[in-house]
């Protein structure tokens, strides 16, 4: 298999995919002044979990949902940093870095920009691109991709309302018997008017020797207080057919009615009507679709440190060929929670 072969081809078809990964792997601070920002991000919830009428009592109460750690800084002009670790994660074989989101050092010259360390691998979509703190319901590809390993990046801005990266980095589906597979990654991010888009196409090797493609649209419409985001996922591997076989679609609409509220409304499909064993995130026979939205409610001003309260409900119905997952057939859940980010000290260049 020719893998850059591929990947072109995987370019021609998504029109102009290739990217930076947006929010999350940005500065904690844009002030190039800063040599460190230590902040703490933290979620508890409580939650209902409803199977088919029954509750789940394992999936159902109070919950820690997430608790953070960011570092941020810039050691130069040119040359920045950033560290995320979540205290939530499961630790595997007692490596503390298996918790760690990402930990990396940037290079930027202006229109270019180097990277290294540990990333979020560069796959298109808005739901995928935000912080897991800040979602609630999410498609079946969402919760089971592992989106942050080690590998490097270069980016270049042609114009400040696009960036485009190419990404190598370790395969999502490595295993502890064999880290020696890659994926391969191209990534646009832009900014034209009303539309945002955060597109890529993707070729992560799923098993030695052996590769499946993505081609990941993500598309952000903003009018004045509505936005809405529409991303397409599309998932193909060697002799299946490449469109709509095997794909995930995931659609937000947002209102902010006033400055500290904010609405949505989501709905997801997964699905995957393929027989190969190429798709290791949304297995084969799966068909699940969910619907579902909330509120947020900021009490104070940002600048004193987020502080956000939230209600959801999502409802799915359809197949989940992995039983493993929360979202099945007939799963209805409620959350009501809070979210605090806390800027701890700040230290400047001298």
């Amino acid at each position: 298999m020719n893998i850059f072969n591929h990947l072109i081809t995987s370019c021609l078809l998504a029109a102009t995919a290739t990217g930076a990964v947006a929010a999350e792997t940005e500065s904690a601070t844009a002030d190039k002044q800063s040599l460190a920002t230590l902040r703490i991000e933290a979620r508890l919830d409580y939650q209902r979990d409803w199977l088919d009428g029954n509750t789940v009592d394992g999936n159902s109460g109070f919950e820690g949902k997430f608790l953070n750690l960011r570092l941020d800084g810039n050691i130069t002009d040119n040359l920045s940093y950033s560290w995320r670790q979540r205290f939530t994660k499961t630790i595997k074989d007692g490596n503390f870095f298996d918790a760690t989101d990402w930990v990396y050092l940037q290079w930027n010259t202006g229109r270019w920009t180097l990277a290294g360390g540990k990333q979020v691998v560069a796959i298109g979509g808005w739901e995928y691109d935000r912080a897991p703190i800040d979602l609630y319901g999410c498609s079946v590809f969402w919760n089971n991709i592992p989106c942050y390993q080690i590998g490097g990046s270069v980016a270049y801005s042609p114009s400040a309302s696009d960036k485009i990266m190419f990404q190598f980095c370790e395969s999502p589906f490595f295993t502890p018997a064999n880290r020696n597979m890659y994926a391969y990654n191209l990534y646009w991010s832009g900014t034209h008017g009303c539309f945002s888009p955060l597109w890529s196409a993707n070729l992560l090797e799923y098993a030695p020797g052996h590769f499946i493609n993505y081609i990941a649209l993500g598309n952000k419409f903003t009018f004045g207080k509505v936005a809405l985001e529409l991303d397409i996922l599309n998932r193909a591997s060697s002799h299946q057919v490449f469109f709509f076989k095997d794909c995930s679609v995931m659609g937000e609409l947002s209102w902010k009615p006033a400055p500290r509220w904010r609405l949505h409304a989501k709905m997801t499909y997964d699905v995957n009507h393929t027989d190969s064993d190429a798709d290791l995130l949304v297995l084969p026979g799966t068909e699940l679709k969910m619907v579902g939205g909330g509120a947020e409610f900021y009490p104070f001003s940002k600048s004193l440190g987020t502080l956000r309260f939230h209600a959801n409900a999502y409802y799915s119905w359809g197949r989940n060929a992995n039983s493993a997952d929360v979202m099945q057939n007939k799963t209805c859940i409620f959350d009501l929670g809070v979210k605090w980010d806390m800027n701890l000290l700040s230290f400047k260049r001298k």
